[in-house]
């Protein structure tokens, strides 16, 4: 097995713009939820232990400390330790030295930090729990115990202009992160953005995003997936083995996995979560096996997010080269000798690419 990934759904507070599965006001329930994700845990029968370890949310750095260190310690007496790369998700507000010890002195040796953005208005007009000076602290802190450090950042955030959002992004790489996702905003429905009618011009978005790519390549940082740049060799382990169609075993509510060809996603709430676990049923929502056409178009999709390109098996020609075509027609895809890769527009608008290799076709 590649990857280990553990979901925490636990928050201070809903973000305007997350339509993840996260929670806030439920902390109460973090110690039932810890002790069902190592009950799910023997629910698999898992030959290698994971290469990579991601343990994301909702909001991990928000559990108290005695509560990470359970969970820490189960990963370690469950799969052992040594890992190859181990990420823990953090949030400035609800991270600090203590909490980062203790990661350090369990293997964690991946920092993923959400700054969003470094303006105060922006952070507030989408729900952030934090400020930008809440955000600086907690690097500092971090950059003290590891060396690798992610940082995330949103572009065509509410009343962001080209000017703020450079002066961030030119802000957050003097800090010199080691990666950096640079996401654009989505607005799906259900989340405080949508039902506020929040919206964007898709010229702005794709310029914002554009210049997000000059700066971040001006000094040294490799572009290569959609939303991920990296220093040389700092590229990330676990979400390229997503990209290449690679197993991972998924615990915790919400959490997805890949196991022997089937896909699965665990049920959403965290309440049902505990409850189905404690009876000894697996918390799986949906299962799939994909065959066919909807097999091999699922990993077209999934290596077009790897920007280095691929080249195209027999399986993916006989059913996709026709929409392969048109997709170059449209400037959405290009060639680079044998391989097939996003052109720069299509990066920016790649949800327009993946959905031509989903069901309904």
């Amino acid at each position: 097995m590649a990857g280990l990934y553990i979901h925490i759904p636990f928050c201070v507070s809903k973000c305007f713009y997350c339509d993840f599965v996260s929670y806030g006001g439920k902390l109460n329930l973090a110690q039932d939820y810890l002790k069902a994700v190592k009950k799910e845990s023997s629910f698999y029968d898992i030959a290698k232990p994971p290469r990579t370890v991601y343990i994301g949310g909702g909001t991990p750095s928000v559990l108290p400390l005695r509560d990470i260190e359970f969970l820490l310690k189960f990963i370690s007496e469950k799969y052992g330790a040594g890992f190859e790369e181990f990420t823990f998700e953090c949030n400035p507000e609800s991270v600090n030295e203590e909490k980062l010890s203790l990661l350090k002195d369990y293997g964690v040796n991946r920092i993923s930090l959400g700054l969003q953005s470094f303006n105060d208005e922006e952070l507030k007009l989408i729900g952030r729990a934090h400020r930008a000076a809440d955000f600086l602290r907690a690097y500092e802190a971090a950059s003290k115990y590891f060396n690798n450090i992610n940082v995330d950042l949103i572009a065509a955030l509410p009343s962001q202009s080209e000017a703020s959002f450079l002066a961030g992004l030119k802000k957050l790489i003097s800090l010199n992160p080691k990666h950096i996702s640079l996401y654009g905003l989505q607005i799906e429905q259900g989340t405080g953005l949508y039902e506020r009618g929040y919206s964007y011009d898709e010229d702005f978005y794709v310029r914002l995003l554009e210049l997000g790519y000059k700066e971040l390549t001006a000094n040294g940082f490799k572009q290569y997936e959609i939303s991920n740049y990296a220093r040389e060799g700092f590229e990330s382990v676990h979400n390229i083995n997503y990209w290449f169609n690679g197993e991972y075993l998924g615990l915790g509510a919400a959490a997805s996995g890949y196991l022997k060809g089937v896909r699965y996603q665990n049920i959403c709430g965290i309440e049902e979560y505990i409850k189905r676990v404690n009876e000894g049923i697996r918390p799986a929502a949906s299962e799939e096996k994909l065959k066919g056409k909807a097999k091999i178009g699922e990993e077209v999709l999934l290596r077009f997010r790897y920007l280095k390109g691929f080249k195209p098996g027999v399986q993916m020609l006989k059913y996709f080269g026709g929409e392969f075509e048109n997709l170059k027609r449209e400037g959405l895809i290009e060639t680079e000798g044998a391989l097939l890769k996003l052109s720069r527009r299509g990066k920016y608008l790649a949800n327009e690419v993946f959905r031509r290799f989903v069901e309904p076709f």
